[in-house]
């Protein structure tokens, strides 16, 4: 039976993102697998929606080893999920991670400062503010991706530009922020913001950590916290010249061709 990458995507995102390691992982004989975490039931939260998501991994992986990737908030989805199965995850990588809030002097330097400050602060707002995006993803998608990359830096001005890019994001926004996904993202952002780094103490897995140098999304230094943070962390591998999804792109093969090599050695 094939071994499995289980991808988590990011916040805004959608399962079709896992499109990004699908050709790369092909190629070493893996399997990707994307959770689609916005269809669990939003009345499902806090533990028992991490353990719904691990259970659906051990259904669909068979009791086989897997490799975990999360990108962006999904590597905050990833973390939670890897301490409810630590024996089935061979190796754990995170893409341009974003760390605890509470972790560290981060919420300044990140480029959606406002939208978490507002979480926080004025949920009901945030919830108005997302319906209002869904709407637009609906019947203006194009304003909502250059709303979306309107801060984009470094790596991911030339990529915002790019048309296939732009094909996946754009239908990744509109599945995102469907009425039926909704309250799942909700959801996720919502957990994200509150206080967990006290989680992290008991996550040994082997981790590796990617992070471009240039990220205004999630700061470098989550990474670096994380880094320090995780027990099983083997080490961050910085971008140079990258930010937040140009760096997802240059680390996918690079992946992708660990886990295969871990999998030819089992």
């Amino acid at each position: 039976m094939t071994r499995c990458i289980v991808y988590f995507h990011g916040t805004p995102g959608a399962p079709a993102e896992a499109a990004v390691l699908q050709h790369h992982a092909a190629a070493v004989g893996l399997k990707v697998i994307c959770p689609d975490r916005y269809a669990v039931d939003a009345r499902i939260t806090g533990a028992r929606y991490f353990q719904a998501l691990a259970d659906d991994i051990v259904q669909q992986a068979h009791g086989r080893p897997v490799d975990i990737v999360g990108f962006s908030m999904g590597a905050f989805v990833a973390l939670q999920v890897c301490r409810l199965i630590p024996e089935q995850v061979a190796s754990l990588h995170l893409v341009a991670a974003a760390a605890p809030l509470d972790g560290g002097d981060f919420l300044p330097h990140m480029a959606g400062k406002t939208v978490f400050a507002m979480v926080k602060a004025w949920p009901v707002v945030f919830k108005l503010m997302s319906y209002w995006q869904g709407l637009l993803a609906s019947v203006w998608p194009s304003m909502l991706y250059k709303m979306l990359f309107a801060s984009a830096v470094a790596g991911d001005k030339a990529l915002a530009r790019d048309p296939d890019f732009r094909d996946l994001i754009g239908g990744v926004l509109q599945a995102c922020f469907s009425r039926d996904k909704m309250p799942g993202y909700l959801r996720d952002v919502q957990a994200y913001v509150s206080s967990w780094r006290h989680t992290l103490t008991g996550i040994t897995v082997k981790t590796h950590l990617w992070h471009g140098d240039q990220d205004n999304w999630a700061p470098v230094a989550m990474s670096t916290y994380l880094a320090q943070a995780l027990k099983g962390c083997e080490g961050v591998h910085i971008l140079a010249g990258l930010s937040h999804y140009s760096a997802l792109y240059a680390a996918a093969p690079q992946i992708c061709a660990l886990c295969g090599r871990d999998q030819g050695a089992l």
